[in-house]
């Protein structure tokens, strides 16, 4: 989804939400229960910024019915580098309804969970301040 990509090389967030679906479901390489709803998506996404260095999109894979997306990225959380995977699904209007992130190494998921973790109170609180 190139206008996604887009916004997020830019560092737009404010475009990255725009993007999303009310009923958005966020699921989260770190967590087992997914995150449902636009506010506490945004919220993640924009933690995600503060928790990742030297993030970059190296691979975009799209459906050809336009539907379904996989955007391949790298990144680091401290000393450790990952590679993942964003699979977006988009409704009929052309929002994000479906947002699925993967990631790899192992000990660079345990990196990323523990670093989200410590990001999880200014998560809820943007949610929050956004749902209200």
């Amino acid at each position: 989804m190139r206008v996604f990509r887009e916004a997020v090389e830019a560092g737009d967030f404010d475009a990255v939400e725009a993007l999303l679906a009310e009923d958005v479901v966020f699921t989260s390489p770190a967590v087992f229960k997914p995150y449902s709803g636009k506010a506490i998506t945004a919220a993640i996404l924009r933690a995600v910024v503060r928790v990742f260095e030297d993030f970059r999109y190296v691979r975009e894979i799209n459906d050809p019915a336009g539907r379904d997306h996989a955007l391949v990225f790298t990144a680091r959380v401290g000393d450790r580098e990952i590679t993942g995977c964003d699979f977006l699904r988009v409704n009929e209007g052309g929002l994000i309804d479906d947002f699925m992130v993967m990631v790899r190494p192992l000990s660079g998921a345990q990196a990323l969970a523990e670093a989200m973790g410590a990001q999880f109170e200014q998560i809820a609180k943007e949610a929050e301040a956004r749902s209200a």
